[in-house]
């Protein structure tokens, strides 16, 4: 067991220091494409600055036979593409390398950190189990970068899609101080939990309550309410990133057709405390845009709440409602995740500057 004063030391001679405090980067979507695709390859320099985050897609969905394409289409892209990632430009680049269990995992690690380490800011790490996974990961990765002379760690994000990972989800976060975040990966979770759904993500019309009948009527007319069935999960994975300072994410929505459901699976996420999602196609990032954006209404009446509560003790009534201290926590949670994106959404950065906190658009 390594001692607590220990943890924040470099895992390799050479190696940069370990973070404190994981960077608050919007990343609101997180958006998936395969290096190997060469249409795919041709957009990326073109969405740069368009998504918070643009990931190479090393694993599932792409073939074993392209999987050694795919990880030098990566490192050509990163190489083409000056603006993309390394820690300080408008969009970020993470890639989700193979799983620690098959043949291309340990390979993707060494000629990323290598090759392309100085412009990497997140390697995903799909199937994580528990604590010991992100171990290997993180000393992997120490030495890595001392090899590449890098001077800013890589951070590390899991995937929950086992049973077992979701039981170990709050070791998992407090395993290394590399950890950025979790995502949730429904599809595979679902097969490993026996779940009889065959969906990528999204609810299920067989999960659902009943009204009770009226008057024990049990003939009579008793609408049904189609149920979440991930809200268990988000919320568990929301309280461990939440208990260690890092940041939780929804997973895929399959259906790239059903765009309705698709936002309200997006904003159960957000209103849960997701700070972003993964989309698999570009119409999502639309939606995660706006979903995972607070809306300037309620941003105007976080931004009211604050300045009424000036030191932040004591209570006020704000349109016939009390708001007090743990109001003010809720609405900084807000005004803090709005002057986050308006630093790098300059249409998102007018509708909040013209709403102000009247919650009406300003007259100028």
């Amino acid at each position: 067991m390594r001692s607590a004063k220990d943890f924040f030391a470099p895992l390799a001679v050479g190696a940069p220091a370990p973070l404190r405090e994981i960077p608050a980067r919007p990343s609101r979507a997180i958006h998936f494409f395969d290096p190997s695709n060469p249409k795919m390859a041709a957009k990326v320099p073109d969405m740069v600055g368009s998504v918070d985050v643009l990931l190479g897609n090393l694993e599932d969905a792409v073939k074993a036979d392209n999987k050694l394409a795919a990880r030098q289409g990566l490192v050509d892209i990163a190489r083409a593409t000056p603006d993309l990632g390394g820690g300080q430009g408008p969009t970020q680049l993470w890639t989700r390398v193979n799983a620690l269990d098959s043949p291309w995992g340990l390979d993707d690690l060494t000629t990323l950190v290598t090759e392309i380490g100085d412009r990497l800011d997140v390697v995903m790490v799909p199937k994580v189990q528990g604590a010991e996974d992100i171990h290997y990961v993180d000393r992997l990765l120490a030495q890595l970068e001392a090899k590449a002379g890098l001077d800013r760690p890589i951070l590390v994000h899991a995937i929950l899609e086992t049973a077992r990972g979701m039981v170990n989800v709050e070791e998992i976060c407090g395993a290394s101080p590399r950890m950025q975040g979790l995502s949730l990966g429904p599809a595979d979770l679902a097969a490993d939990r026996r779940m009889k759904t065959t969906r990528v993500g999204g609810g299920h019309p067989g999960y659902l309550v009943r009204q009770d009948p009226v008057d024990g009527d049990i003939d009579g007319s008793r609408p049904t309410y189609q149920q979440d069935l991930w809200h268990y999960t988000i919320a568990r994975m929301v309280d461990a990133c939440a208990m260690h300072g890092i940041y939780p994410y929804y997973g895929p929505f399959g259906d790239i057709t059903d765009v309705v459901a698709c936002e309200d699976q997006f904003r159960n996420a957000f209103l849960l405390g997701c700070v972003g999602t993964w989309s698999l196609h570009p119409k999502q990032i639309a939606i995660a845009n706006k979903v995972f954006s607070p809306a300037p209404e309620d941003v105007a009446h976080a931004r009211r709440v604050v300045e009424a509560m000036g030191d932040g003790t004591g209570a006020v009534m704000l349109d016939g409602k009390m708001e007090d201290d743990a109001s003010l926590k809720q609405c900084l949670v807000m005004v803090e995740l709005a002057e986050q994106l308006a630093a790098i959404d300059p249409a998102l950065k007018e509708q909040y500057d013209a709403i102000g906190t009247t919650g009406t658009e300003s007259s100028r």
